[in-house]
């Protein structure tokens, strides 16, 4: 649903299951709740599914009732920058995945929370970017991102170029 017609990081998660990995998590920072994700990995426990995202938004699933033993939904709302991020990332995002102790992270890298984004209200910047993906790359022995959202195409690649440095740091 929504703009995606191949859920990429599914594909990924399930690729390096086929190769071996035993435990995924998988965590989402576009600013639309991953509801197809959440709906592949719901009942297995085998994938740790973590989205930050505005809410309510679109597409309207993803709320703070929303959760299971694997799943975990953390709503921002409208307005949230950089500091409501990081601070939810520290505190709740961080703690999960650290305790479900995978052997590999995936990234939802979407960059529609960004300030200057027209199809949501976030206020993500740049450097903040950076540092979600520089804490998404501590959490495990290895990392993978897909590019998700992000629908200005002015700044689109110096937020893919900041999330990449911060990969690499």
């Amino acid at each position: 649903m929504g703009f995606c017609v191949f859920n990429n990081v599914a594909v990924a998660a399930r690729a390096a299951q086929a190769d071996g990995v035993g435990r995924v998590a998988i965590v989402d920072f576009d600013v639309h709740h991953g509801n197809g994700t959440q709906d592949i990995f719901f009942d297995d426990d085998s994938v740790l599914y973590v989205s930050l995202h505005q809410w309510p938004f679109y597409p309207g699933t993803g709320g703070p009732g929303d959760q299971a033993a694997t799943t975990m939904n953390v709503p921002l709302g409208s307005g949230s920058g950089d500091e409501e991020y990081l601070h939810a990332f520290d505190r709740v995002v961080g703690p999960a995945v650290e305790e479900f102790e995978p052997e590999l992270v995936l990234v939802s890298a979407g960059f529609d929370a960004h300030e200057a984004d027209p199809l949501a209200g976030m206020r993500v910047t740049e450097d903040g970017f950076a540092e979600l993906a520089q804490r998404c790359a501590r959490l495990a022995p290895r990392f993978a991102a897909v590019l998700e959202g992000g629908y200005n195409l002015e700044t689109l690649p110096r937020l893919v170029r900041a999330a990449l440095d911060g990969f690499a740091s």
